[in-house]
C-alpha cells in the first residue's frame, strides 16, 4: 500500500468555462439525438433565463461535483451574475468549497483501493477522489471558530453562510471561493440540511463548549427567506445539479407562497442534470413534469438531462457564458432583502 504522501500527490483541477467556447458543439448536439439533444435544449433554456430581465435564477447543488472539478464553474456563475440564489447541500458548500478556500485540496484517487487502509491513513474517498481527513477536521474547527465569534441565537443557514464569506475576506488562502464570491455579490446561499456536513461537526463542537448560549441553525427561517425571494420575483428559473433536498426545497417555494396566501407563478424554467432513476417513484425528488402536478414547475420550458453532471455541466455553462446574455443583466442582490 502506498503512503499517505504518495496517495495525496495529484490534485483535482477545476475546469474553467471561460477558457473554451462550447457554443458550436452545443448547437451541433441540438441536431443529434438522445442526451446530446437534451443537453442542447437545456443549454438554450438556461440562456433564456439569462435573457429574461426579471427572472430569478436559482442554482441547486447536490452530490460531489464541486470536489470533482466543477468548483470554478459555480464561482464563475456567481461572479458573472448568472445565478441569483443558491440552494445546496452542506457538503457542497463547506466540505468542498470552504474547505479549499482554507488552502486545502481534493486529490485524484481511484475506487480500486483498500478503504480500510485509507481509514488507517486518515484519507476519505469520494469515488475516485481523495481528501485528507485531518485537513477536513481543520475545516470543522474553522466553522466552530466562526460560530464562537457570533452572538448566540438561531441563524438561518443563509445568515451563517454570509458570516463564512465575510470571514474568508480576511482568512482565505485561495481565490475564487464560491462562498466568498456569493458574499461579495449579495447572492444568498441556503443549505436546508446544513448540519449534514463539516458544518455540523463544527457547530456541535461549538454547542458542546457553549452549552447554555450558542449559535443554532433555523431551517424553517431558510424556507421562509427563500420563499420571500420567490414571492418578490415576477418569474423564476431553476438550474439543478443532482436532486434531493436542495431541488425540492427550491421547488417548494411555490407551494409555500400559496400557503402564505400569495399566488405566485410556477417556476417558468427548470433544468435538472441527474443520473437518478424514475422507477422508484423518486428521481431524487420527482421528474420536472411530475413536479408540475404539485404546482411547482411549468412544463413549457423544462428539461431533464440524464447524465453525470461533470461530463455535461461544463458544456452547458460555457455555452451560456459565451452567448453573453448575462452581460446586460441586472444584479438582483437578493441577500440585501434580509
Amino acid at each position: 500500500m502506498a503512503s499517505k504522501k504518495e496517495l495525496l500527490r495529484e490534485t483535482v483541477e477545476h475546469i474553467d468555462i471561460t477558457s473554451f467556447d462550447s457554443t458550436k458543439i452545443i448547437e451541433s448536439m441540438g441536431k443529434m439525438s438522445f442526451t446530446s439533444r437534451d443537453l442542447a435544449r437545456a443549454a438554450k433554456i438556461y440562456n433564456m433565463m439569462l435573457e429574461e430581465k426579471d427572472c430569478a435564477i436559482m442554482l441547486t447543488l447536490a452530490g460531489s461535483t464541486s470536489a470533482g472539478g466543477c468548483m470554478q464553474i459555480y464561482h464563475d456563475l456567481v461572479k458573472n451574475n448568472m445565478v441569483d440564489a443558491i440552494v445546496a447541500t452542506g457538503a457542497s458548500i463547506v466540505d468542498m468549497d470552504f474547505f479549499e478556500a482554507l488552502g486545502f485540496k481534493h486529490y485524484i484517487g481511484t475506487p480500486a483501493v483498500d478503504d480500510n487502509q485509507l481509514r488507517k491513513l486518515y484519507i476519505d474517498r469520494i469515488y475516485d477522489t481523495f481528501i485528507d481527513e485531518e485537513e477536513l477536521q481543520n475545516c470543522d474547527k474553522a466553522i466552530c471558530k466562526i460560530a464562537d465569534s457570533l452572538p448566540p441565537r438561531p441563524y438561518s443557514s443563509r445568515e451563517f453562510k454570509k458570516e463564512m464569506g465575510k470571514w474568508l475576506t480576511q482568512h482565505s488562502k485561495k481565490k475564487n471561493s464560491l462562498v466568498q464570491a456569493a458574499y461579495e455579490n449579495n447572492v444568498p446561499i441556503f443549505c436546508p440540511a446544513f448540519s449534514d456536513s463539516s458544518a455540523g461537526f463544527g457547530l456541535v463542537l461549538h454547542q458542546h463548549t457553549h452549552p447554555d448560549k450558542h449559535v443554532s441553525i433555523d431551517s424553517v427561517k431558510d424556507f421562509y427567506e427563500l420563499t420571500k425571494i420567490k414571492m418578490s420575483a415576477p418569474t423564476s428559473g431553476l438550474l439543478m445539479i443532482g436532486g434531493g433536498v436542495p431541488k425540492n426545497f427550491a421547488q417548494d417555494t411555490v407551494v409555500c407562497a400559496e400557503i402564505l396566501g400569495k399566488e405566485v407563478p410556477m417556476h417558468k424554467y427548470a433544468i435538472q442534470i441527474t443520473v437518478a432513476d424514475v422507477r422508484d417513484g423518486a428521481c431524487s425528488s420527482s421528474t420536472l413534469k411530475e413536479a408540475s402536478s404539485w404546482g411547482k414547475v411549468d412544463t413549457t420550458y423544462e428539461q431533464m438531462v440524464y447524465a453525470e453532471a461533470t461530463s455535461v455541466l461544463p458544456l452547458l455553462a460555457s455555452y451560456a457564458y459565451h452567448k453573453g446574455s448575462w452581460k446586460g443583466r441586472k444584479r438582483h442582490e437578493y441577500a440585501k432583502m434580509f
